[in-house]
């Protein structure tokens, strides 16, 4: 059993590393980084948002995504050895690993509130304070958490000990906590300050910096009887301070803030960076090699006690619009502020083309691989011939924006723009000329089944504005898309069956071409911008907060996928039935060649350790655990990995209360101290 245990576990953490959507560009991605530490001179965990973690065993020259389990942020991160860490953050989540991360695993806090710092003073005993005065204390490395008395409703946003016993917490309205017992009371001490403080850090038992808003910089010598303001010379908010002996220290915030002191702090002199992204945490693991981590996902490096610093990130930050692939390795994809970036080797590199324009550029189509088109604002339409090496300027003979563009063959292709904008093509683009529209609406998307046949959709006075041709533009006739939300991409499986999705997470869908379009649930509020079916059955749907729906049944059904990103994403594009690409805000390219798979629904390996009944169930189910530890901790989580019940198993029979779900399939996890155990289960 315990090698089958052992297994399963393999298996899992494989499933759910490759069974996602993963970086291409920028690397190694760039959802905001909110800390960071380093066990060795090599070895370093970042944590941030979307529940990533990123790890690095050459000293940042190369930095690895790790499964979290959870899209919830990560706000600190503290590991006791080289193996054994633990990671807090909001909703209460507390995550840890004994092996570096090749698995973390969740334990029950008995919080939901966001948790800002993690701090251990020896393998068993930590802790970790959050939202409203919250401290939570383990003395079994995170088995049980205990709530701690602070005395103190302010959120606290930093815990520091200086030894077993000693610590220091601070955070709102300058509120300073100490503790000389382990926790067991927390006193307030004076910090002279209603700025709320961000970060703690001790050099010895009595020396001690805190920073926060308003450019603030405290100093203790004697334990924190006595906190001093000290000259920051910055009104930003300050967001980590961090010492690598008595004298030298560093603080990072807003605005890429960087402040150095050679002198204990009696002159913080700043630092260029050059960059105005915001700061959130630094770490040094010499006097002079040090990181900063922050927002976009900006890694920072120096090696010379922070005279330059490079960045670790690479790639481009555009606000990419579209996506194309002309082949399986070769594609483009078009930014706002009118850069192309080309991929030749499946998206392993992207490099930057010149456009020749600084219009932004909303959609890219190519007609084979070497010949492609653009379009974008003020009229812009660019084309290629040879792969992107040049692109040159049509004439469109407008000036209103163009939104999307699609040829039905080498040479006939369609634009469409606001301004009921309409522009047809028959000699490969030499050519352009309006059609004549009976509406102003905005057209956002455009889509031909055959030579004859196409659908434009976008926003009008009445709502989504779906327009209908049958003799290739000619004339376009007006359907009754029956929603009031602006429609944003539309696209057809056969010369029936066709979907357009848009504002509000609306999906509709056609079975007759259009004569009538019904409204499908996509459980999701965010605006869909981008549409792209891979057969009859199986669709992908991308937009705001990251979101990407995925379909294999037409539409009856639509399923989040784990993007890991909370930004806007706006095109999506498949190449065969498992490999797909989706863009989006500040250069985010991500791939994925399973079919964009959660990692919880490519599970089909159930162990015998769990017995669930009833199921399929409406109302409560019963998990019956076999040889698994009480106090381990069940939770049942949607397709998107997020935790909707969570609680520890009390008895071997645990009822469970489901009446609240939503009907579809749901995911029970259990974890124990060493195993992770998981089923399935149907709400009807």
């Amino acid at each position: 059993m315990k090698i089958y245990i052992l297994f399963l576990l393999v298996l899992l953490s494989i499933n759910v590393a490759n069974a996602q959507w993963h970086w291409q560009n920028p690397l190694p991605q760039n959802n905001q980084l909110t800390c960071i530490k380093f066990i060795d001179s090599n070895t370093g965990y970042a944590v941030g948002l979307t529940g990533a973690i990123l790890m690095t065993t050459n000293g940042g020259t190369l930095w690895t995504w790790q499964t979290s389990w959870t899209t919830n942020t990560l706000l600190s991160v503290y590991f006791v050895d080289s193996n054994t860490g633990y990671i807090v953050g909001a909703n209460g989540i507390v995550l840890k690993t004994t092996n570096g991360g090749t698995l973390w695993t969740s334990q029950v806090s008995g919080t939901s509130v966001d948790l800002w710092s993690t701090f251990f003073t020896d393998a068993n005993t930590g802790y970790a304070i959050g939202y409203g005065g919250t401290i939570l204390k383990t003395t079994n490395g995170g088995t049980l958490w205990s709530i701690q008395t602070s005395g103190t409703s302010k959120t606290l946003h930093s815990v520091y000990f200086t030894d077993t016993n000693t610590g220091y917490a601070v955070g709102e309205n300058g509120t300073i906590l100490q503790t000389i017992n382990g926790g067991a009371l927390w006193t307030s001490q004076t910090s002279g300050t209603s700025n709320r403080l961000t970060s703690v850090y001790f050099t010895d038992a009595n020396t001690g910096y805190s920073v926060g808003y308003g450019g603030t910089i405290l100093k203790t010598t004697d334990g924190g009887t006595l906190w001093t303001s000290q000259t920051s010379g910055s009104s930003y908010i300050l967001l980590s301070v961090y010492f690598t002996d008595a004298n030298t220290g560093y603080v990072v915030g807003v605005k890429g803030k960087i402040l150095k002191t050679t002198n204990g702090g009696a002159l913080w002199t700043s630092q260029i960076l050059g960059s105005l992204d915001d700061l959130y945490s630094v770490y040094f693991t010499d006097s002079n090699t040090g990181y900063i981590v922050g927002d976009d996902g900006q890694i920072l490096k120096t090696i010379d006690g922070g005279m330059i610093l490079t960045s670790q990130r690479s790639g481009t930050f555009y606000d990419l619009a579209s996506v194309f692939f002309a082949d399986a390795n070769t594609g483009y994809t078009v930014s706002k502020n009118g850069a192309i970036l080309n991929t030749t080797n499946g998206g392993t590199l992207w490099s930057v083309q010149s456009s020749g324009t600084s219009h932004a550029l909303h959609s890219v189509y190519f007609t084979d691989k070497n010949t492609g088109y653009a379009v974008g604002d003020s009229g812009t339409i660019i084309k290629t011939t040879n792969g992107g090496i040049l692109w040159t300027n049509q004439t469109s003979g407008i000036t209103n924006s163009l939104y999307s563009i699609y040829f039905i063959d080498a040479n006939t292709g369609y634009s469409v723009g606001n301004g009921g904008t309409i522009l047809k093509t028959t000699d490969g683009g030499t050519l352009w000329t309006s059609q004549s529209l009976s509406t102003s609406d905005w057209l956002f998307s455009v889509y031909f089944t055959d030579a004859n046949t196409g659908y434009a959709i976008g926003a009008g006075g009445s709502g989504g504005t779906i327009l209908k041709t049958t003799n290739g533009g000619t004339l376009w006739t007006s359907q009754t898309s029956g929603s009031s939300y602006i429609l944003l991409s539309v696209y057809f499986t056969d010369a029936n069956t066709g979907y357009a999705v848009g504002q509000s997470g609306a999906i509709l869908k056609t079975t007759n071409g259009g004569t009538i379009w019904t409204s499908q649930p996509s459980g999701t509020l965010s605006s869909l911008f981008s549409l792209y079916f891979t057969d009859a059955n199986t669709g992908y749907a991308v937009g705001q907060n990251g979101a990407i729906l995925k379909t294999t049944n037409g539409g009856t059904i639509w399923t989040s996928q784990t993007s890991m990103t909370p930004l806007l994403l706006t095109s999506v594009y498949f190449t065969d039935a498992n490999t797909g690409y989706v863009v989006g805000q500040n250069g985010t390219i991500l791939k994925t060649t399973n079919g964009g798979g959660t990692g919880f629904s490519e599970i089909s390996a159930i162990t015998n350790l769990l017995k669930i009944y009833p199921n399929p169930s409406s109302n409560q189910i019963t998990i019956e655990t076999l040889g698994i530890p009480i106090q381990s901790k069940l939770s049942i989580t949607n397709l998107n990995g997020q935790e909707l019940i969570t609680q520890q198993i009390s008895d071997r029979k645990n009822v469970i209360d489901i009446s609240r779900l939503p009907s579809g399939v749901y995911f029970v996890r259990v974890t124990g101290d060493k195993t992770v155990e998981m089923g399935k289960i149907i709400k009807q």
